[in-house]
């Protein structure tokens, strides 16, 4: 796209300092993934409205509902938010070549609102469930402009360990906060606590804290490209021409649309598997909270070994190959748990799950930066069309999950049901055209 006045020098690639501070936000926001919505908050939030309504049935705005459904539906909504909403606001980034404002706007909001629940008691269940709304909002918000940045940063050769190096550094980062949660809440009396919900709410403000803090070494070193178009009434509809132009340019492409409905269906399977795995070992396994717990730090750790791990089979082999394998082990890890017995071999498989979570999540973020057009100024906007592939495969994964379980009374057949997703992916990744180790002019 031309613009009618001048535009600010790409940052330099490949810029260790750069690529360095890219990778930080990955430490800095990934604690609010593992701490907030995986580990701590659900966990919080059940007790607290049980203790604060009587029971599982909480009232919302005068509504009668149970407490786990209100919190299963509150995160749904946040991610259909985000579907509908980033598409506009990378439009509206990319016409006005303000990414980094717009990544700012959603991290303060979003680090905000884990502050906020920090104030959260439970009787103020309306409260509650609107900071973990808006604290959801935030980072989904966030990445889809920090993704953004990648090709901007480093040539196509470089994606696979720069994408990999990110999520590894947030993992790390994610485990140490954790770790440092987990202490205080199993030794709250050492610390003058009287229960374990009181540490529990500090979590929160430690998550919010370091997310803010963590969040600046990016907003430091990464710049925007501003075009100097003026933000009028019209923006909106500026927004939704720069997502109309990048539709009509991924259609003319053979790779690009062909990769992001792989993409699509086997999120389906990741995101859903990986939400819900320590629910399914609560409820099939009946682990304890402590092992569960346990469950989700062994992911973490493993996942920093798995991105590199897939890093190198990328650019030894390919990333259709990487991909290709991650997702047949995503196959045995579901046959797997359909026939899980005991806590070992939850925890082995717990190993592989987190083996192929790291793989997959990176190689797959780079594969789509190096189908990005070279020349395009349309970052933002194609990025928004991955992440809307990523959240609207997470709701209705979610809700398949949920409603075999339903009909099935079983979650052993919805883990079972999982291979469907990561099936269909693996054909439509196999017939997708991917260069080794370079970007494709106009993703063919």
């Amino acid at each position: 796209m031309n613009y009618s006045k001048s535009i600010p020098a790409l940052l330099e690639k490949n810029n260790p300092k750069v690529v360095n501070a890219w990778c930080s936000y990955d430490w800095a926001n990934s604690v609010y993934n593992l701490t907030v919505t995986t580990a701590i908050f659900p966990v919080y939030y059940s007790a607290v409205t049980k203790e604060a309504f009587g029971s599982d049935m909480v009232s919302f705005w005068g509504m009668k509902i149970s407490n786990t459904v209100l919190y299963s539906y509150a995160i749904a909504f946040s991610y259909l938010v985000i579907v509908f909403l980033s598409p506009i606001l990378s439009g509206v980034a990319d016409y006005s070549g303000k990414k980094k404002r717009f990544m700012q706007f959603f991290t303060y909001l979003g680090s905000a609102a884990c502050l906020g629940l920090y104030f959260f008691r439970g009787e103020d269940i309306e409260y509650g469930i609107t900071c973990s709304v808006l604290a959801s909002i935030g980072y989904a918000g966030a990445l889809v402009f920090y993704n953004a940045f990648l090709p901007e940063i480093v040539t196509p050769d470089r994606m696979d360990k720069v994408s990999a190096k990110g999520f590894s550094m947030g993992y790390i980062g994610s485990v140490i906060m954790l770790v440092i949660n987990l202490i205080f809440i199993t030794q709250h009396k050492l610390f003058g606590f009287t229960n374990e919900l009181e540490p529990s709410r500090l979590a929160f403000l430690q998550v919010g804290i370091w997310w803010l803090a963590f969040a600046q070494i990016a907003f430091y070193f990464l710049k925007d490209r501003p075009t100097n178009q003026k933000i009028t009434s019209d923006i909106l509809g500026k927004g939704f021409n720069e997502l109309s132009t990048v539709l009509k340019n991924v259609k003319k492409q053979a790779a690009t649309p062909r990769f992001l409905t792989a993409f699509f269906f086997y999120s389906m399977g990741v995101q859903t598997v990986i939400l819900l795995a320590p629910l399914f070992g609560e409820s099939v396994i009946h682990l304890k909270s402590d092992k569960l717990i346990m469950t989700v730090l062994l992911l973490q750790i493993v996942a920093v070994i798995g991105s590199q791990l897939f890093a190198q089979v990328a650019s030894r082999k390919g990333n259709k190959v990487a991909l290709a394998i991650c997702l047949c082990i995503w196959v045995c890890v579901c046959i797997g748990a359909f026939n899980l017995q005991t806590e070992t071999q939850f925890f082995v498989l717990a190993g592989f799950l987190g083996l192929v979570l790291g793989g997959t999540q990176a190689i797959s973020r780079s594969t789509y930066a190096k189908l990005i057009p070279a020349d395009t100024t349309d970052l933002a906007s194609y990025f928004s069309l991955y992440d809307v592939c990523e959240k609207l495969a997470i709701v209705i994964g979610t809700f398949s999950y949920g409603f075999i379980n339903q009909i099935t009374g079983n979650m052993r057949y919805s883990s079972l049901a999982m291979i469907v997703f990561f099936a269909i992916g693996l054909i439509f990744l196999l017939t997708t055209r991917l260069a080794h180790n370079q970007r494709l002019a106009g993703g063919r």
